[in-house]
Order: structure tokens, then C-alpha cells, then sequence
């Protein structure tokens, strides 16, 4: 058994300085047999740091950006036991700039504080390895000047939408609004309603999932539900819109926003999304899907400068308006 007891974190606004993780390995139980207990470093780190992949960190250990007990440690599967004390260190490391580039938006709502865009599916929000290019960041910095909380990478992002997740996404054009904002989502007072197509029929109308999502503890890609202490709290609220045979159109509400939170609940109920191609093997239905059918449809906020109730709906693309059809035609 093995848990987290101390956790430090110090990171920078704009990730331009190192970042700290001190962490040591402990057990809430008190036996022998606990505290005879070893652990291999690298499998350690990957469960206390979700938000590191295994071979990051694997890399940072043979960087000797590791140390146990104030001792430098490069191999990877040095073990580590029970009152040890680990030091991790990120070095430094200053991302490019972003270019912009002339990449067309569908624009939802504008003004000079906030930017509300349909997203289409196919593109990624912003820069990140394997996707330097071609994001939805050097669309808006060719449109519009954008907050500078995000850093170089992710000016103006405030909250995300996966790659293949297609809808409406708040933009913030400048430091108060970004602020703002991220105020709001913390709260839970702003509003992010979705439309997904899942396969099978659930057995009530409406239902909520809490359950914590964490890394998958074996396929480190993925997102899954874990034990409260491995993850983060994650809430989303369903309803049925229309049953559609074997597939059901659901409504879902967030109140929270973890990396995949409805693709990973909708799946953990017994319903995941037609056409994920992460999250469900399912067959295909016939349509061509470039993803998940799962769509940002409403955004209601406050607007971070008059206060004012914002509501930007995005109409759903072309692809999902097809398989409606097409469900619709067979039941």
C-alpha cells in the first residue's frame, strides 16, 4: 500500500522557471510489513504524478532530475521505501513562440473582452507536442490580442475542448477577463451544456456521475475512474433528449471539467460515446465520423467586464446532424 503524505508544488505563472515537486513516500497503515515495503522509483512518481507520463518521468530520472533523500538518483527502477523523501525537478524550459496563422474561425460572440468560438472537430486548442502548428491559438492570435495568463502556449485558453470535440469554447482577450472567468468555472457558475450520441439506452431519464477521474493505471493516454486519492473530484449531470433505438442522445452538464470527464463517465455508466476512439470499441454506425459524437452546445457565463448573462449556442457540425438522421431513419 502506498500513499501520498507530503506534497509540494511551486509553479510558475508563465512555466518559465523550474518546477518543484517534494514528495514523500508514506502509508496511512502502521504495520511491518507496510514498512518493509519497497517501491520501483519510476512506477512510484507515475502514480503521485498524473499529470507527468511514465516515460517523462523516466527521463527525468536518468537526467538526474531526481533525488532521494537529497541524494541524486538517475536509474530508473531504483527502489524507494517507506519515509523516503523525493525531489523532482522540471527544468526550465521556454516554449517557441506561437505563430499566428490565417486558419478561419466560427465566431459565436465578440467584443473587446471575451471571444466565443465554435470549434470544428479535427482541432487542437492549443500547442503541444506533435501539434506545434495548426490550433485553434495561432487561429485567434491572427484575430485578436489575447491574455497573457496562459503563457506563450496558451494565451487566452481558459477552459478546453478535445481535439475531436467539436462546439463552443470562451476565449479571453484580456488579463481581467481571463481572471474572471477562471473565477467563474471554480465556482460553478458558469454553465457548459453538451450534446453526445452514446450507444445503448439507459434505464432512467436523468441521472449524475461523481466518481474521481485520474490517470488510467495502466495505459497512461488514458483517463479513467479511480479511487478518490488517486484522483481528481469530477461531477456531470445527464438527461435523455431522445432515444434512438440501440443509442440514446443525451444532454450533459458539467460541474466540474476534468481532461475527458464525459467520455470517461458516459463510459463508466455503460454508455460511451459513438465513435471515441479511445474510449469505446464499439462498431461503427455508418456515418463518417472524424470522433467522439459529443458537442459544446450551450455557454452561459457572466461577462467578466459588465456582468451581464452571456449564452453563445453552437449549432452542431454537419457529421452530427447526419448520424441524428440516420438513427432517426432506422428506429
Amino acid at each position: 500500500m502506498e500513499s501520498q503524505i507530503d506534497l509540494q508544488v511551486q509553479v510558475s505563472k508563465n512555466c518559465l522557471e523550474d518546477t518543484q515537486y517534494i514528495l514523500q513516500v508514506g502509508s496511512d497503515a502502521d504495520s511491518s510489513s507496510v514498512a518493509e515495503s519497497v517501491f520501483r522509483l519510476d512506477s512510484w512518481l507515475a502514480n503521485q504524478l498524473a499529470n507527468l507520463s511514465r516515460s517523462r518521468i523516466q527521463k527525468l530520472i536518468t537526467q538526474g532530475c531526481v533525488q532521494i533523500n537529497d541524494q541524486i538518483c538517475s536509474v530508473k527502477d531504483t527502489k524507494v521505501k517507506l519515509g523516503d523523501r523525493i525531489h523532482v525537478t522540471i527544468p526550465e524550459a521556454e516554449p517557441p513562440k506561437t505563430q499566428a496563422e490565417n486558419i478561419p474561425l466560427d465566431i459565436l460572440y465578440e467584443d473587446d473582452s471575451l471571444l466565443i468560438v465554435n470549434k470544428p472537430a479535427g482541432l487542437v486548442v492549443h500547442p503541444a507536442a506533435g501539434h506545434e502548428t495548426g490550433t485553434l491559438v495561432n487561429a485567434l492570435l491572427a484575430h485578436c490580442p489575447l491574455s497573457e495568463i496562459g503563457g506563450v502556449q496558451r494565451p487566452g485558453i481558459v477552459h478546453r475542448l478535445d481535439k475531436d470535440t467539436t462546439g463552443a469554447i470562451a476565449i479571453a482577450k484580456t488579463d481581467q477577463a481571463h481572471q474572471h472567468l477562471q473565477a467563474q468555472l471554480k465556482a460553478k457558475t458558469a454553465c457548459r451544456e453538451y450534446l453526445g450520441v452514446v450507444y445503448g439506452s439507459p434505464k432512467t431519464d436523468s441521472g449524475s456521475v461523481d466518481a474521481p477521474i485520474g490517470r488510467h493505471p495502466v495505459d497512461r493516454k488514458k483517463m479513467a475512474v479511480v479511487a478518490e486519492a488517486s484522483g481528481r473530484p469530477a461531477v456531470t449531470h445527464w438527461r435523455v433528449k431522445e432515444r434512438l433505438g440501440n443509442y440514446t442522445l443525451l444532454h450533459f452538464q458539467l460541474e466540474t471539467g476534468r481532461t475527458h470527464q464525459i467520455r470517461v463517465h458516459s463510459t463508466h455508466i455503460g454508455h460511451p460515446i459513438v465513435g471515441d476512439p479511445v474510449y469505446s470499441s464499439r462498431h461503427s454506425v455508418g456515418v463518417n465520423l472524424t470522433g467522439q459524437a459529443l458537442h459544446a452546445w450551450r455557454l452561459r457565463l457572466q461577462h467578466p467586464v459588465s456582468g451581464e448573462l452571456i449564452e453563445a449556442i453552437a449549432p452542431p457540425p454537419p457529421a452530427f446532424v447526419t448520424l441524428l438522421e440516420v438513427l432517426r431513419h432506422r428506429c
